[in-house]
């Protein structure tokens, strides 16, 4: 069994490459820091897992085709993207160029990403699309303008994805994050892992909130 895990980094992707790694699974990780990536595949190994590295960027067509054909058929694809923009510009200072940077690696990396594996999951019957986001692809924050635009867009693809694979060996799942990635948060790299690893095994659920919507606009109000 293998997975993919595009935008890989030392926090959610780790986490999740060790989940999926305890499973038994062969783990590819992708981003465009290579160096970083060997580094955190070397730890990987280390500990017994099955890791490699594979240079991609996933606001870039090209080169993430490259890295996907690269890793070759995958069990499960982990798409870590949407956190990828270079800049986040309020709801009033969005322009065309920030919210295309957002829309780049939130939603046309995920469409890449999924049309370059997606044939080979439907031949086969089977196969995991999973998806991480923010809370703002649920609910509307005015400080994250071009991010919302971006992420709910990314939902919207996600569920319609679900609703299409019903039925067809396909599961789809996603995690909108409404916490601090951070150790002892309810979206703690570790928990953004496990629930993963629950959306693929259980085949149960397409999305779990990570994190309370309420606690995340008490502290933005206190800003």
């Amino acid at each position: 069994m293998k997975i993919a895990i595009l935008a890989a980094g030392p926090g959610i992707g780790l986490a999740a490459a060790r989940r999926f790694g305890k499973e038994g699974f062969a783990v590819s990780l992708m981003a465009r820091d290579h160096q970083r990536l060997a580094t955190l595949s070397a730890h990987l190994r280390q500990e017994g897992i099955q890791a490699s590295a594979h240079a991609g960027d996933v606001t870039d067509e090209p080169s993430l085709t490259r890295a996907l054909n690269e890793i070759g058929p995958v069990d499960v694809l982990l798409y870590n993207g949407a956190g990828t923009a270079k800049s986040h510009t309020t709801v009033l200072e969005v322009t065309r160029q920030s919210a295309q940077d957002a829309f780049d690696g939130a939603v046309l990396g995920a469409v890449t990403a999924v049309r370059a594996v997606l044939p080979a999951m439907l031949e086969r019957g089977s196969g995991t699309l999973l998806f991480t986001s923010g809370i703002s692809a649920i609910h509307p924050l005015a400080f994250l303008g071009n991010i919302g635009i971006a992420v709910s867009g990314l939902r919207n693809y996600v569920l319609s994805l679900a609703e299409a694979l019903a039925g067809r060996g396909v599961h789809v799942g996603h995690i909108p994050i409404a916490a601090a990635i951070a150790a002892g948060s309810p979206a703690s790299p570790e928990a953004v892992a496990d629930t993963h690893w629950s959306l693929h095994a259980d085949r149960d659920r397409n999305e779990v909130i990570l994190g309370d919507l309420a606690t995340v606009q008490a502290a933005i109000s206190r800003l």
